[in-house]
């Protein structure tokens, strides 16, 4: 059976998922208030997507804390990298954005990364 490093219980790991999928959310919200953004009109920075996403990502911020309160920043950071396959996929799902091979390539190494990294290695 594999085992996670120390801290990582089902609570911290429930924590660090959903601040993954947030900050990739906020991403993709960014992504349309850049749409709507214009630095000549200063009143664009108001836009819905562009506070929703600052809102979301200040959540995910707070998320983030409550992690790094329970777990070393080594333990939990490498998680941080799966946001680099997350938002490409929600950007496909949802912004009909293509996924190039080389993205689902290095995804699945990220992953692989993420795993290593989290391995206790005690039996």
């Amino acid at each position: 059976m594999i085992r996670l490093s120390s801290g990582l219980t089902p609570t911290v790991l429930l924590l660090i998922v959903c601040t993954i999928i947030m900050l990739a959310g906020g991403q993709i919200l960014f992504k349309q208030a850049a749409g709507t953004l214009s630095l000549s009109r200063p009143l664009s920075l108001l836009s819905w997507p562009l506070i929703l996403a600052l809102t979301v990502y200040g959540l995910a911020t707070v998320m983030w804390l409550a992690v790094l309160s329970r777990v070393p920043l080594s333990v939990a950071f490498p998680f941080y990298g799966l946001t680099f396959l997350l938002v490409p996929t929600f950007a496909w799902l949802l912004l009909k954005e293509p996924i190039r091979p080389q993205v689902l390539i290095g995804g699945a190494i990220i992953m692989l990364g993420v795993v290593i990294s989290s391995y206790n290695g005690r039996p």
